[in-house]
């Protein structure tokens, strides 16, 4: 690793001296700065991967081992032993789809209508919805956990798909892409066509947020699938924890395998990966959108 470090900084060091003597020593630089931290960012990924096929002295080894091993077979026969993987990605897909798909629907339309429609207090509401994005959601902790006591949705999915399916930040997003993006002679022609106000919204509307849907999606995909303190305060039946809490009760005070935790942690990222590379497209249009004038 030493060894890595210096070659890196000698690298480094060369290129900031041809920076200076060469025109697109610049460009190569920053290229080389990019690929860098890309690298850094990778590594962790890269770790998890490599520690799934490890046994637990080879994950605790100093210096730490870079490459795959040969214990794969056996964490995943461990895994499998100690808890229901497929039972908790299945509660993990019907969690995080249904919160997504809601908050994708409501959030549009609460964002479409804060933007496209002007009636009495609207910069006021908007105001305390913005507002609420200011207190911590551990604040809430409490107050949640009564009301979802109240409405019997203690051990149900419920409890964590509808509470914030409307939720402030969505709205937000979606007004401020309406904004920036939804022409508003496109919808004008379409009421003198005799359209609907849902069916401009489902026919005209909806296919221009397309960008913003995919990159409020992932960011809501990203945060349900990872959800922990709720779920593990609100489900307490075993068939039917979600993925994080599966991956808490792998973890015990009298020993745990971490080669077969770190299989199941690979197991758990892998759908995050795969739905940021098939989305990428539209999260980057997403979050580009408006940021240049024509």
């Amino acid at each position: 690793m030493a060894k890595l470090l210096l070659v890196i900084a000698a690298v480094a060091a060369v290129l900031v001296i041809i920076s200076f003597l060469h025109p697109t020593g610049k460009k190569v630089s920053l290229y080389f700065v990019l690929c860098f931290i890309a690298l850094l960012m990778l590594l962790p990924f890269f770790m998890m991967f490599v520690m799934a096929t490890l046994k637990t002295n080879e994950i605790y080894s100093f210096p730490p081992i870079m490459w795959f091993g040969s214990n794969l077979a056996e964490n995943f026969k461990n895994m499998t032993a100690a808890v229901n993987l497929p039972r908790a990605f299945l509660n993990s897909v019907i969690v995080t789809g249904s919160h997504v798909v809601l908050v994708l629907f409501f959030c549009s339309i609460g964002g479409y209508a804060f933007s496209v429609y002007d009636f009495p207090g609207r910069n006021k509401l908007f105001a305390i919805l913005l507002a609420t994005m200011m207190i911590p959601a551990t604040a809430g902790i409490i107050p949640w956990f009564i009301m979802m006591s109240k409405f019997g949705w203690v051990n149900d999915f419920k409890a964590l798909i509808i509470p914030s399916c409307a939720n402030a930040f969505g709205i937000f997003w979606m007004r401020q892409y309406c904004q920036n993006n939804v022409p508003r002679s496109l919808m004008e022609a379409a009421r003198i066509d005799g359209c609907s106000e849902w069916t401009i919204f489902f026919r005209v509307i909806a296919p221009i947020l397309k960008p913003a849907y995919a990159s409020l999606g992932i960011m809501q995909f990203v945060n349900m699938w990872n959800e922990f303190m709720q779920a593990l305060i609100i489900l307490r039946k075993e068939k039917l924890y979600t993925l994080p809490l599966m991956l808490r009760s792998m973890v015990s005070d009298r020993g745990t395998d971490y080669g077969a935790v770190m299989l199941a942690s690979t197991c758990a990222v892998l759908p995050l990966l795969i739905c940021f590379l098939c989305a990428s497209k539209f999260f980057m249009d997403g979050l580009t959108a408006g940021a240049v004038k024509e």
